[in-house]
């Protein structure tokens, strides 16, 4: 009997009721989990998630860190290398061999790569079912969730040993309920990692800074500690090249608040970021003369000279009228976009708004307020490379995208509103407890509400469509042999679903310099068999992209081929279409020969 009361009061007390608290909190999470996928899920809708994808299945079957997503200014960085060394031009410049992936850090790739190999990964459409989710992508997400799981339990730790375990279950509940969060975790992108190494990172810090005021640990201690810090932001470079600006900040909070080791922990660090980071960048170089391939030349995109996605579809870019005025203007214009539009609704929550007010008001525990200040450092240089960073992903996918650097500090300024409003509580002065409780709940719940109204109905298409639809990807691709190479305004998608070697269409299909058009590959490097057009061409502005627009852009291609009678231009060799309604649903595939015949099932839509 003694026994059984002390179970009763172990549960209802005791440790046992922490557990109880625990366990339900999973599984609600769980439910969530279960409700937001079943309702919310979508294939992958980014150029980023697909190239990823299909770059880890590359590893994952042998094939090396290779791509079929080919941008022709990759193939211009392979083949000037080899100039400058006095090589001949290889079989990689050529595409006649697998071309070395220039545009990925690889810890991503790799642990995707890993996955494929445990998991039983389902490659093939079948033919004749009405297609609502690509098996491989669901189990993508399934990873990046578990992710976003183990990013919720840091936020609830970092937040109880920072404040207290209120503001530990606030902040973790406007994390799970965080929309955007939701959102990143099924798009296939690095976000989600991304933030656990950045919760690590913190985490290193947050000791570090106890214990050198505590002074209970050893000069060893400390620098085991900064080269975990320093290997972390390496980590993180490796996921996210823009990531390793943060070594900046954390050398910064070094020189701050460690005195007299402040020297030897800040050289440890950056020596550890160097010895993670510097085989990667060697291994580019290799290959393209640059440190970091084509993703070095992200500050260079979005500028006059290069509008768009221009530069990465341009076999001979021209650097020299690139002026720095043009970067200025960039970072200016971009800041300001930040400012009123990102900023203030940073993480998708209005959270946000208590931890700009909370910056006004100090901290008696200085931990909270050197952690703040380091959380502020990280703002303002993440603020100025996304702007400098930012190119056409970002127009294409406003929100979710891998050039949202900003999404990775949420998780701490979640935790910071959440302590400035559970500040504000106490102040109250309500007759009864229990109305606190009350308020905290629908403090949480309007926190949520953007996740609360996206489950309600209606629930969202499954399918990012138009343009990506699997199934017809997938089907040109079977008709193309292995060997064969497909131009594309979707390269990404050729390659993720239809697995086969796709070039970015070039800025012109015919150029009366012979640069950047359609021949230059075909006749030059190496012959294409197939076409694949999408919305992404065919949606072009009627009168100033197609009437007005010059002579031998694919938007003109599109007009002269479709509509007038101008017919495809002299020497194009792709003239056939395969049967079906592809075209009168946005799908143009052109090949050299009919490759379909009677016994091919064409997937239902």
């Amino acid at each position: 009997m003694i026994r059984l009361q002390e179970w009763i009061h172990r549960f209802e007390v005791g440790e046992g009721a922490r557990t109880v608290r625990w366990v339900l909190a999973i599984l609600a999470l769980l439910a969530l989990i279960a409700v937001y996928d079943v309702r919310e899920y979508r294939n992958f809708s980014t150029a980023e998630a697909m190239d990823a994808a299909q770059l880890a299945r590359n590893i994952a079957t042998g094939k090396g860190y290779t791509t079929e997503f080919i941008r022709p200014l990759s193939i211009h960085l392979v083949e000037q290398h080899q100039i400058k060394l006095k090589q001949r031009t290889n079989d990689f410049a050529l595409l006649k061999s697998p071309h070395p992936d220039l545009a990925n850090p690889p810890v991503y790739p790799l642990l995707l790569a890993g996955l494929m190999k445990v998991l039983p990964f389902e490659w093939e459409i079948p033919g004749g079912i009405v297609f609502l989710r690509y098996q491989p992508e669901v189990l993508i997400a399934f990873f990046n969730q578990a992710l976003f799981f183990a990013a919720i339990l840091a936020v609830f730790h970092l937040a109880r040993r920072l404040f207290d375990v209120a503001v530990a279950w606030i902040s973790t509940l406007v994390l799970a309920g965080s929309e955007l969060f939701w959102r990143f975790s099924v798009s296939g992108l690095s976000t989600m990692l991304t933030v656990v190494i950045y919760l690590a990172l913190v985490w290193c810090l947050v000791l570090m800074e106890q214990c050198s005021r505590e002074s209970r640990r050893s000069g060893a201690w400390f620098a085991g500690m900064a080269l975990l810090a320093g290997g972390l932001v390496g980590l993180g470079a490796l996921t996210r090249y823009s990531f390793g600006w943060l070594i900046v900040p954390v050398l910064a909070f070094f020189s701050l608040y460690f005195a007299q080791r402040r020297v030897v922990l800040s050289l440890v660090a950056l020596l550890a970021f160097v010895a993670v980071l510097a085989p990667w960048p060697a291994r580019n170089y290799n290959w393209s003369g640059t440190l970091l391939g084509t993703a070095g030349y992200a500050v260079v995109e979005d500028t006059p000279q290069f509008p768009g996605d221009q530069l990465e579809r341009t076999l001979q870019p021209d650097f020299s009228e690139v002026v720095f005025d043009d970067y200025l203007r960039k970072l200016v214009v971009n800041t300001a976009g930040m400012f009123q539009n990102e900023l203030p609704k940073l993480g998708g929550s209005w959270i946000t708004g208590f931890f700009l007010v909370g910056l006004l008001v100090p901290f008696v525990n200085q931990a909270l307020g050197r952690l703040r200040m380091f959380l502020l450092f990280s703002l303002l240089v993440l603020t100025v490379v996304q702007a400098l960073g930012r190119t056409h992903l970002s127009t294409d996918s406003p929100e979710i995208n891998s050039e949202n650097l900003l999404i990775l500090l949420a998780p701490l300024v979640f935790i910071y509103g959440a302590g400035m409003y559970s500040l504000l509580s106490d102040q109250l002065n309500l007759p009864f407890p229990q109305l606190r409780h009350l308020a905290t709940g629908i403090f949480v719940l309007i926190s949520c509400a953007p996740m609360i109204f996206t489950l309600l109905p209606p629930r969202e298409f499954p399918l990012a469509y138009p343009p990506y639809f699997p199934p017809w990807v997938q089907q040109f691709g079977r008709w193309m042999d292995e060997r064969e190479l497909v131009m594309s305004d979707m390269p990404w998608a050729m390659a993720w679903y239809g697995r086969r070697q796709s070039v970015w269409t070039t800025l012109n299909v015919q150029d009366q310099k012979g640069h950047d058009d359609f021949f230059t590959v075909n006749d030059l490097r190496k012959p294409i068999h197939g076409l694949y057009l999408t919305t992404l061409t065919m949606d072009a502005r009627f009168y100033s992209q197609m009437l007005s627009g010059r002579e031998g852009t694919w938007e003109r291609f599109l007009l002269d081929g479709l509509v007038t009678t101008n017919g495809l231009p002299a020497g194009f060799p792709l003239k056939h279409v395969p049967t079906g309604q592809y075209l009168e649903r946005g799908q143009l595939f052109l090949t050299d020969w009919p490759r379909w015949g009677k016994g091919r099932t064409e997937p239902t839509r």
